[in-house]
């Protein structure tokens, strides 16, 4: 399951779109330190392309996938030192798949801001300052343990050093790791400590009401600017825009009076979606399907992911007894309205072992037991 920690300064609407997405009812009062433990919400992913499956395919059941998302309490300058009980929220970071950073982009002398003014720019600096402090922390700690290793000959100990090296080398220029492009054998490495400046960003630009339908303002501009810099560079980051006073009065209407709702204001879809969407590209996620007369159902894999991968987030042992996948594209299950047809038509596909994994698949797995 993707798990996604939400971060930010206090009071900037973090607990307040957490509660939105999840309907979880996070506390969110006008103070810092409001959310002391992570809160934790389980939320389906929006798919309209399961629902047309699950009705074409009249199953009994409709399983979407789902991403869990963490609230976690809101960051303070000084935190990689303790401040604002930083050290037990870093910790918490240290689990998650990928960071949701809210930043403030709306004006509201109702709401306090813990700098003063609003600027999404430098808020964003500091909390990427502390995330890169306790990185720096921890990776001078394992060097000091590590060097002696190193000058005996130990071979791993010799590997790890020099992407230990690396990473302090970025750090100490104020560079995330996430900008050092590690090869898969020297990310493994760094895997086990939990680098928070390793994992991918998504930077929220929470705008008022006001803002909407376009969702973009000075600071949206101006946070956008700061990221494309970074994104140029080869970082995995990316911006998305949300209004969590408008995600907030959507959790609590009907689904079709949600997308009527939206459709009258002219936006387009809901913070939810766009949220996990790009959440999804950041970390190179894609959904394939599976159908029958028991369910149908959405699965995660990464892209790039081969049929064999595919089955094997079903079970183990569908990877390992992998024969073949009958595969046929949601688009093409659309027109031709059954599995049937498709076998009829022609239009199903038998897919070996070396065949990669499209976005939108349905497949049928068959395997030896």
């Amino acid at each position: 399951m993707l798990k996604v920690g939400i971060v930010g300064l206090p009071n900037v609407g973090k607990s307040s779109l957490f509660n939105a997405l999840t309907a979880a009812g996070a506390p969110s009062e006008n103070y810092p330190f409001c959310t002391v433990d992570p809160s934790i919400g389980t939320v389906e992913v929006p798919d309209v392309r399961l629902d047309s499956i699950h009705e074409i395919g009249g199953s009994k059941r409709r399983v979407p996938t789902v991403i869990q998302f963490v609230d976690i309490a809101g960051l303070v300058e000084g935190a990689s030192e303790g401040e604002g009980l930083g050290n037990k929220f870093l910790g918490n970071i240290r689990e998650v798949d990928a960071i949701a950073h809210v930043l403030r982009c709306f004006d509201d002398p109702d709401v306090t801001h813990v700098l003063g003014d609003v600027n999404p720019v430098t808020d964003r600096e500091i909390v990427e300052t502390e995330l890169a402090l306790s990185d720096l922390d921890t990776v001078q700690r394992r060097l000091e343990k590590v060097e002696k290793k190193a000058r005996s000959g130990e071979k791993e100990a010799i590997k790890e050093k020099v992407v230990l090296d690396a990473a302090l080398d970025a750090l100490s220029a104020g560079r995330p790791v996430r900008s050092l492009h590690l090869s898969p054998d020297d990310a493994l490495i760094l895997k086990g400590f939990q680098l928070l400046t390793a994992k991918p960003v998504l930077y929220v630009a929470n705008v008022s009401e006001d803002d909407l339908p376009e969702g973009e303002n000075d600071w949206t501009r101006s946070l956008r600017e700061a990221v494309a810099k970074d994104v140029a560079e080869g970082l995995e980051e990316a911006v998305v825009t949300v209004c969590s006073t408008l995600e907030s009065e959507l959790s609590e209407m009907e689904p079709e009076d949600r997308q009527m709702f939206l459709e009258e204001i002219g936006v387009a879809e809901s913070g939810l979606t766009s949220l996990i969407r790009a959440a999804y590209e950041l970390l190179g996620l894609l959904t394939f399907f599976t159908t029958g007369e028991q369910e149908s159902r959405a699965w995660t894999v990464r892209t790039g992911s081969s049929a064999p991968q595919a089955a094997g987030t079903i079970h183990s042992d569908f990877e390992r007894g992998f024969i073949r996948a009958e595969t046929i594209h949601v688009n093409e299950f659309e027109t031709v309205g059954s599995w049937k047809a498709a076998r009829d038509t022609g239009v199903l596909r038998s897919e070996g072992k070396g065949y990669t994994v499209v976005d939108g698949d349905i497949m049928l797995f068959r395997f030896n037991v």
